[in-house]
């Protein structure tokens, strides 16, 4: 968790900065990505929300968001991540939004993909999407992992932004 906490500082102060606002929508890292967010002090000031939307019927339920949004999509997809990030957004109103959708293990997901994989994307001035592939079915550590990849994506992001 140190770690990620570390990374978060450093996103803390661009958001803080910059009046930014994030919100979060992870499913497989179970919440290690807003609990890093969380840790810093001040975080009232970007972290406006989140939820670990791990099925479905949370995703419909938390995010609005039904079969029709998914399409044809099937599988832990950078697609598939970007629609939950931009419910998430719509739902809190956020400058950001992460998304994390994937499988820890030790088994992969109902659709085929293998455990330790896991789509990523944040939405804001900036996109981005990703999708880690860790090759272990260790479940915590793949839960580290995931939450790492999200919050390096969305530091990435922030540098990016003008």
């Amino acid at each position: 968790m140190k770690e990620l906490v570390s990374i978060a500082e450093r996103i803390a102060e661009i958001l803080k900065d910059r009046h930014d606002t994030v919100a979060v929508a992870e499913s497989s890292s179970g919440g290690l990505i807003a609990a890093a967010l969380l840790a810093i002090a001040g975080a009232s000031n970007y972290f406006i929300g989140g939820s670990v939307t791990y099925t479905r019927k949370a995703m419909n339920e938390l995010l609005g968001l039904g079969a029709d949004s998914f399409g044809q999509m099937r599988g832990l997809t950078e697609p598939t991540a970007l629609v939950l990030a931009r419910g998430m957004r719509d739902r809190l109103s956020t400058t950001w939004a992460i998304s994390e959708i994937g499988a820890a293990g030790p088994t992969g997901s109902r659709y085929g993909d293998a455990a330790g994989t896991s789509a990523i994307a944040v939405i804001g001035p900036v996109e981005r999407a990703l999708v880690v592939r860790t090759g272990s079915s260790d479940r915590v550590a793949n839960m580290d992992a995931f939450a790492r990849a999200a919050l390096e994506l969305l530091e990435a992001a922030l540098k990016e932004r003008p």
